[in-house]
């Protein structure tokens, strides 16, 4: 088969390097447009544009997929099917209908649950026993296409979002080489959603990461699990950003007020939530980096100290 891939980041590029060891008939891949990055701002590659320069393949970067232009460059490559993992645009059906077999999508959840742009981190924040990877057929819809192949994986206790996504990268680009051999051999079965189940995992921002200890301990964590590395977790202690990196509920209540700092040792420093501790583990004080608690008692700073409060 004459495949198109698109995507834009580790995710996608992951799936790529799959499709590539396999051995599959890459005839173009597409990815979103150079991005400026890092302190200087330079316009850099996304991961998928560097995997496919490395195995020269052609690339294409249009601002949008609904011009008459994109569309034939797109069917002038004469796509047998086209795989999408994290593209970041949208494929108007003019598009969904140049592969001759239709576009799969690489979806890092169990469809219906958590379509959208964030699918590994809302699933550790909901408390979710499991996720996985969906193959789907795409239509118009955001993550409403039939469902080709399902593989799930548990989410275990010390899961991040960093972990969950290796995982699931990994996971996807397994089940798209075996998704396309199913293809091949017309053993795919098509699977309409259940609407009925359906929610949207909306996108992330740096502003769901200021934590409110009036929650609690147990929704805490998997917050600061699920945000990690991206977009991370913070308090405010004396007007400062402290970013909390790991953490654990423990099931104690107390007495004291929400965000109370109660006891502080070289195995956590424990504050108060609506129900429950939080045990912190590992901090980030503002202009220094991470570093485990019994590290921070060793420098001497005499913060997130027992009766301060955390906002």
């Amino acid at each position: 088969m004459r495949v198109v891939f698109a995507g834009t980041p580790d995710f996608a590029a992951t799936a790529l390097k799959t499709l590539i060891e396999a051995g599959h008939h890459l005839v173009g891949v597409y990815t979103q447009p150079d991005r400026p990055a890092g302190r200087g701002r330079k316009l850099l590659p996304s991961p998928v544009k560097q995997v496919a320069l490395e195995t020269d393949i052609p690339v294409f970067q249009p601002e949008s997929l609904k011009t008459p232009e994109a569309q034939q460059q797109l069917a002038d490559l004469k796509p047998d099917v086209m795989v999408v993992a994290a593209y970041g645009l949208i494929l108007p059906a003019a598009v969904l209908d140049i592969p001759g077999l239709g576009c799969l999508n690489i979806h890092a959840s169990l469809l219906p649950r958590w379509r959208g742009a964030a699918p590994i981190q809302r699933a550790i924040a909901a408390g979710d026993e499991e996720t996985g990877i969906t193959i789907m057929q795409m239509d118009e819809g955001l993550d409403t296409g039939a469902m080709l192949l399902r593989v799930a994986t548990p989410i275990e206790a010390d899961d991040t979002g960093g972990s969950l996504h290796d995982r699931l990268a990994t996971m996807g680009g397994e089940a798209i080489i075996e998704a396309l051999a199913g293809l091949v051999e017309g053993q795919l079965v098509a699977e309409p959603q259940d609407e009925a189940e359906a929610c949207y995992a909306r996108k992330l921002s740096k502003e769901e990461g200021h934590l409110d200890w009036q929650r609690p301990a147990a929704e805490l964590e998997r917050l600061i699990r699920a945000f990690n590395p991206w977009p991370g977790t913070y308090t405010e202690l004396d007007g400062e950003r402290v970013r909390i990196h790991g953490a654990r509920a423990l099931p104690d209540n107390s007495d004291q007020p929400a965000g109370t700092v109660l006891r502080r040792e070289r195995d956590g420093i424990d504050v108060a939530c609506g129900t429950g501790t939080l045990r912190i583990e590992r901090v980030q004080l503002p202009g220094t980096r991470a570093q485990s608690v019994s590290d921070l008692i060793n420098g001497g700073k005499p913060v997130l100290m027992p009766g301060q409060e955390l906002h």
